[in-house]
């Protein structure tokens, strides 16, 4: 088969709907948008397009200079910068647009530090995760004005923007004295107790401060943390010459609104007060400390019209900070006049409950759905069998707000940290032809858009961009690489990675934009009630109905090899049917009995509408 006719299976039969372009209204409809209603399109920034080569050593006026351990630049080098910027971004807004993306996710684009790491380990803050000023843009990627005119650009044309953000930690600047040489293990408040130098033994110090738990008595004040004026309780910290004014708002730049307890070992307390890798972990306990936070990105939300926030290491903060900072962001938003801002924090859990009580304890409107993403992975490539995804579908109700809430959740297929969807189907099937990997990634991507939640794309995955793994393997550049691993690898499709990734005539890219726009025309796909209507414990049926008023749509996939004929449920008053996507009948066999006939590794749509 072709590289041009390899997808035409899945494009061939989705109905060609034209996005809604902008008349006078265009603001108030994206306004007015819900957060389920968003197709997302997450970009890291420096990977994408290079809008202008005068700031890839961190500058227009070569800010830094000297090698890349001075500028953080080696486009050679998957872990430095390799130029890409928000100028590109703002000059490539066609091809986003045009994919059927309505909102883009931009990875974090505050000023970081340049690099960081042990020598010979070094690696640079091009993934934005590492913030020193975060009331700046990383010269790297632009200026204040650049990011103002492409928030303008994106809004003129109907897109939101959401920025990924950080509370947690800041880059790593502070150092402890008296680590020893097995490293800053992580000192427990048990082991170092805030009223002692050095273990419960040594001399008194912070006298009369309580402590920092939440027991309701008040402890949690301004009052008793102004008692805490010693930060050498577990460790002694210090930072570095020549760092002692890096960070912005000036007051981050003093340890004592750290923990300074070495690092995190990802279990226990040390999950929310430990340094992770070495990061520099906020008190976020400290009453300062949620307000400095609230305050910071409070005035991103004023001064560009920011629509949301993904927050990044939600987990590792304390509940009550984010009860505190999601209800002031919400209300920052409407007093700016955005009534849909939309906040979901990463939470790398695949457990639907531990996902579930970041919404009911810590406040969150909605977390990245991880569970959602394991689940579809293992579904797409056979591993399990479709009950997997009527299991996770069931635990909706988990959920502040329950099934209605979840609808919100921003569902994936992979990202930049774990990897690519392709590159999950390839691992699976090393031995399948590039047909059957390019069927799976596309019902992967079927699933994606249909089913209930509000779809992020991880950029790239549109070009058939695969990876080697997680992290950096999977943080490839759109524009022409220089990185050799990236570029002698293949795309989902088995052609060479080489070259840039910009065509929008390629059949991935118009396959998505197919289903981006089926989406778009088909209410139901975006906002109905989803009900299971059929799985099974092996790969084969899986079966959903989204319900409205106007309606009963049936979204049925087949994750098997084999093709299938079959009877499913539907509502009884569903009798008459058109097609959307595949070739559905034109009506019920019986009140309540609808035939699906699909094939293998495809997926149909079928419409039922009031009146019909």
């Amino acid at each position: 088969m072709s590289r041009s006719a390899l997808f035409a299976f899945a494009a061939a039969a989705i109905t060609t709907v034209g996005f809604a372009q902008a008349a006078t209204p265009v603001r108030q409809a994206y306004l007015d948008r819900a957060p389920q209603d968003e197709v997302i399109y997450f970009v890291l920034p420096d990977r994408f397009a290079n809008g202008d080569a005068t700031n890839d050593r961190g500058g227009p006026a070569g800010d830094l200079v000297g090698d890349r351990l001075k500028t953080g630049f080696d486009p050679a080098d998957k872990g430095f910068y390799h130029g890409g910027d928000i100028a590109g971004l703002t000059a490539r807004l066609d091809y986003i647009q045009g994919l059927g993306a309505t909102t883009i996710w931009l990875g974090p684009i505050f000023r970081n530090k340049v690099v960081q790491g042990p020598p010979g380990q070094e690696s640079a803050g091009y993934h934005g995760y590492w913030i020193t000023d975060f009331t700046d843009v990383d010269p790297h990627l632009g200026t204040r004005a650049e990011l103002k005119t492409f928030v303008d650009a994106a809004h003129a044309r109907g897109l939101k923007v959401y920025l990924d953000i950080v509370a947690n930690h800041t880059a790593d600047v502070i150092q402890y004295r008296d680590c020893p040489a097995t490293g800053c293990d992580y000192r427990s408040k048990a082991d170092y107790p805030f009223v002692r130098k050095g273990g419960p033994r040594g001399p008194a110090i912070n006298d009369g401060f309580l402590g920092d738990a939440f027991l309701g008595d008040g402890r949690r004040t301004a009052e008793n943390f102004a008692r805490l004026t010693r930060p050498d309780f577990a460790y002694e910290p210090y930072v570095p010459k020549g760092e002692a004014t890096v960070k912005a708002p000036a007051w981050l730049n003093d340890p004592i609104w750290y923990h300074n307890r070495g690092n995190s070992r990802f279990v226990g307390e040390s999950s929310t007060y430990g340094d992770f890798s070495g990061l520099d972990d906020l008190a976020t306990e400290n009453p300062r400390v949620v307000q400095g936070f609230i305050d910071i990105y409070g005035q991103w939300i004023d001064d560009f019209g920011i629509d949301g926030y993904r927050i990044d290491t939600a987990r590792h903060v304390n509940p009550e900070f984010w009860q505190a900072f999601v209800p002031a962001m919400l209300a920052r938003a409407r007093a700016r006049g955005i009534p849909n801002f939309h906040i979901f924090g990463e939470v790398a859990e695949t457990e639907p409950g531990m996902l579930a009580r970041f919404t009911r304890v810590d406040g969150y409107p909605a977390v990245l759905d991880f569970a959602f993403q394991g689940a579809v992975a293992d579904v797409v490539n056979g591993k399990t069998g479709t009950d997997v995804l009527a299991h996770l579908f069931a635990q909706d109700a988990l959920y502040e707000g329950g099934a209605q809430a979840a609808l919100q959740l921003p569902t994936f297929l992979g990202n930049h940290d774990m990897g690519r969807i392709g590159h999950f189907v390839r691992a699976a099937h090393p031995e399948a032809s590039d047909a059957e990997i390019a069927r799976r990634v596309v019902l992967a991507h079927a699933f994606l858009m249909f089913t209930r939640g509000a779809p992020v794309l991880y950029y790239g995955d549109e070009q058939g961009l695969v990876g080697t793994g997680g992290d950096k393997d999977a943080r490839q550049d759109m524009f022409a690489t220089r990185v050799d691993e990236y570029a002698s690898a293949r795309l989902v499709d088995g052609a060479s990675a080489a070259g840039d990734h910009f065509k929008t005539d390629g059949a991935l890219y118009k396959t998505i934009s197919a289903m981006a726009r089926l989406r778009a025309a088909e209410p139901a796909l975006r906002g109905g009630r989803q009900v299971v209507r059929a799985a099974g414990d092996k790969p084969g049926l899986f079966a959903v109905s989204r319900m409205t008023p106007a309606g009963e749509t049936l979204v049925a996939f087949n994750t098997g090899l084999t093709p299938i004929t079959v009877q499913v449920e539907v509502d009884a008053t569903s009798r008459t049917w058109r097609s959307a996507h595949g070739s559905c009948a034109a009506a019920a066999t019986a009140p309540g009995s609808y035939p699906v006939e699909i094939g293998p590794l495809d997926y149909m749509i079928c419409v039922s509408e009031v009146g019909q």
